[in-house]
Formats: structure tokens, sequence, C-alpha cells
């Protein structure tokens, strides 16, 4: 069985988690973290370390059930950050997918990041060809 992590890349706003979903499988996200039962959002800057642990731990434990496919979405500016995704996928067998998803239908962040910040994101953006 051919097993694909799909790792999505965007700003803030770009459709990161709108396009996953549509990939047909379980989609995580270091949102998911702030996102309470009744649908709720609370971002805490202080618990980001603790939000993307979150969604390792879970990414991995859908490894380690052999989920055919599974998608991780989050704004991954820099490549470090996608370095333990890419060490889950190894050990646990997985091909790896990396798309990045740009904001080209004009929608605004369902977060309300500020634009300064979202401009920052941009602004350290790495890409490797």
């Amino acid at each position: 069985m051919n097993k694909i992590l799909y790792i999505v890349r965007g700003v803030s706003g770009s459709g990161k988690s709108t396009f996953a979903e549509t990939l047909g499988c379980p989609v995580f996200s270091a949102d998911d973290y702030f996102t309470y039962m009744d649908g709720s959002y609370k971002f805490d800057a202080s618990e980001l370390k603790q939000a993307h642990e979150y969604c390792q731990n879970i990414t991995s434990k859908y490894m380690k059930s052999n989920e055919s496919k599974i998608a991780v979405a989050n704004t991954f500016t820099q490549e470090w950050e996608m370095k333990p995704y890419f060490d889950l996928a190894r050990f646990n067998g997985y091909k790896v997918f990396s798309i990045i998803v740009e904001n080209r239908h004009g929608n605004e962040n369902t977060h309300n990041v500020p634009t300064d910040i979202v401009q920052n994101m941009k602004d350290r953006f790495e890409l490797k060809l």
C-alpha cells in the first residue's frame, strides 16, 4: 500500500485547510489546538509550541495506524518547520508531497490574522525547487 503525507503550505488566508479538505483524507493543523468543540477559535501565541506538538503527535498517531493518506495544513514558511513531518514520514514509510497554496481567490483569512503578520509570512517564505 502506498502511504502519502500531503504537506499543505501557505500564508494565512491562502486556503490551505479548504484545499486539504478536498484531498479526501484526515487533515491536521496546529489551528486544531485552538479550535474548541463548539467550533470557536481562540488563538494564543504563547501556546504555539504546544499547538505544533499536538499536530505532530496526532499525525504520528494516524501514521502508526497505517492511514493511507494524511494531510497537514500549516503555514510552514520555513523549511525547518516541515522537518518533523518529513522525519515522521520516513520513519513510517510515507511518501511526501509538499503543496503550496496561493491566495488567488482574494479571500480574507478566517482567523483574522493582521495584514502585517501575513506580509511577514510572505517575506520569510522559503521555497525549495
